[in-house]
């Protein structure tokens, strides 16, 4: 999707329009310019409600979903702050209310991003840093008890890395991907994403590599910010369909999450230790049992039962939608597709389609002893999407079964033809973008 994506509104579609060109390109890491605009707003940053910031490669939206689905059960108002969205880019700001929090509305959006416009008085400066600008904007006219903020890109430069004394500084699972902004290994990424730690801030850390660990704690001892690592300091499993979580504070025998795959157990682990590593909101363990069941987060191991795309798959068949693009993203989703498959044998078929700079070979290699059918499709409206051609080469290099089609709907189409004795089990997966298409073309908009 563009920036003017499916389901935007006129009200402040022009105004993205006019922000994106205020910059030669989409991404440059730095923090200069949003010193300056959040200097012109006369720093919202440091008047909105206190903040838990959330880095990490994958699993940091999860993350923030099951945090959000805790606080509000346990009766907090909650803003969120999460990138990209998948259809609307509402879905980046959502506002705390007493009963749940909200999407921003198109009138408040357009009223923020046009101030930030005004303030800003066309000096150079990303799409990212100025809609970040405006979260703070909004965060801070609108009264909440907490604001979860996620990373859009790296960490230490990230622009929402301008928080001076968050609650927590949070790292989700660490792995290989934007190596082009990051660096080409994992310990130049882990550095990257370790630059959110504060001073005297804990740290709350999901189980990592060992390079990655090294380069967190190493931070962590640094800056004196006390480390609640996950295998060392708290742990959680799946135990008899339940989510076991156990610290030095005791144990809790909780409902499993709704979100599919056993990662889903690490991320609302993950989420539980910061909370209980916070210790600044009373949190009852029904609040911990209500939000892990309740949090949804779109296009991660999400079933499409119905909609116009799933009309033209054949009858019966299940359609899976994950929006994981890079080598730990594809092992994740292919456990979820193990686990599937130890409940009721189906054939597999995966419709992939990625953006030109991910690693093709490396997502799709963990598919290959569960599907030897791949279909690559071109993500739409997208300028730097891979060609289909390109990822159909990757799975020809995996000893693969391939086919290119223009659209996910004639992906389904071609699947209709096939004869299977069993109705087939369709992954749709690759990037968040197709991801948003998807869920944009079958009529189930993310709330």
């Amino acid at each position: 999707m563009s920036l003017s994506a499916a389901g935007s509104s006129p009200s402040y579609d022009n105004i993205l329009k006019r922000l994106a060109s205020l910059h030669p390109r989409r991404i440059d890491l730095t923090l200069d310019r949003m010193w300056r605009i959040l200097e012109r707003l006369d720093h919202p940053e440091r008047k909105i409600p206190p903040v838990i910031h959330v880095a990490g490669t994958n699993g940091k939206g999860s993350t923030v979903a099951f945090l959000r689905a805790i606080l509000e059960a346990a009766g907090l108002r909650v803003h969120v702050y999460t990138s990209p969205h998948l259809v609307r880019f509402n879905e980046r700001f959502r506002l705390g209310e007493i009963d749940g929090g909200v999407l921003v509305s198109d009138e408040q959006l357009r009223e923020a991003l046009d101030h930030c416009e005004r303030v800003n008085d066309d000096e150079p400066i990303t799409i990212f840093e100025i809609e970040t600008a405006a979260a703070f904007y909004l965060f801070s006219n609108h009264p909440a008890d907490v604001v979860l903020l996620e990373v859009g890109l790296g960490g230490r430069l990230d622009a929402t890395n301008v928080i001076e004394t968050p609650l927590a500084s949070v790292i989700a699972p660490i792995g290989m991907d934007h190596v082009e902004f990051l660096g080409d290994s994992l310990i130049k990424i882990a550095t990257e994403k370790a630059g959110i730690i504060k001073k005297n801030v804990p740290v709350i850390c999901a189980e990592q590599s060992a390079e990655a660990t090294a380069v967190i704690e190493q931070m962590a001892k640094g800056l004196r910010a006390p480390l609640h690592a996950a295998t060392q300091d708290w742990h959680v499993h799946a135990e008899r369909g339940r989510l076991v979580y156990q610290d030095e504070r005791g144990l809790l025998d909780l409902a499993a999450p709704r979100l599919f795959g056993r990662h889903q157990f690490d991320n609302a682990g993950l989420a539980i230790a910061t909370l209980r590593a916070i210790g600044k909101f009373k949190i009852e363990p029904s609040a911990f049992e209500t939000g892990i069941f309740r949090a949804e987060w779109p296009a991660r191991m999400q079933r499409l039962t119905s909609g116009p795309l799933v009309g033209v798959a054949p009858p019966e068949s299940e359609i899976w939608l994950d929006g994981g693009h890079n080598p730990d993203g594809g092992r994740v989703i292919a456990a979820a597709l193990g686990d599937l498959e130890e409940r009721v044998s189906r054939p597999l078929v995966v419709i992939a389609g990625m953006m030109g700079n991910k690693d093709a070979r490396g997502f799709l290699a963990n598919f290959s002893g569960l599907t030897r059918h791949i279909i690559a499709v071109k993500i739409p409206d997208q300028d730097n999407a891979m060609p289909p051609d390109v990822l159909a080469d990757a799975a020809r290099d995996l000893g693969m079964r391939v086919e290119t089609v223009s659209s996910v709907e004639s992906a389904l189409q071609t699947i209709g033809r096939l004869s299977y004795e069993i109705p087939p089990r369709i992954l749709i997966a690759g990037s968040l973008y197709l991801a948003g298409q998807v869920l944009a073309d079958n009529g189930t908009l993310p709330q």
